[in-house]
């Protein structure tokens, strides 16, 4: 089976984020004053080819521990999904 993986990875939310600090403050110098606190994440997408959906599952939370996430200064979710094909 054929699934793809949404992972969406954030700062630590007890984190200074300076790349959101630095987009909410260019935002309020144009004008967009009603948008506050800023945070910059990532997000991934994985196609992935497995038995099933729980072995999928597992293939994207090992890849997301060993390399796609620092557990350090970041948080993570995922949404796993299957695909014709």
């Amino acid at each position: 089976m054929k699934f793809k993986a949404s992972i969406d990875i954030m700062p630590h939310t007890e984190l200074l984020d300076p790349q959101g600090k630095a987009v909410n403050n260019s935002l309020h110098k144009i004008g967009q004053t009603g948008i506050e606190k800023v945070r910059i994440g990532k997000r991934i997408e994985l196609h992935i080819e497995a038995k099933d959906a729980t072995e999928a599952e597992k293939l994207v939370k090992e890849s997301c521990e060993t390399l796609l996430v620092n557990k350090i200064m970041e948080q993570y979710q995922y949404n796993i999904s299957a695909i014709e094909g």
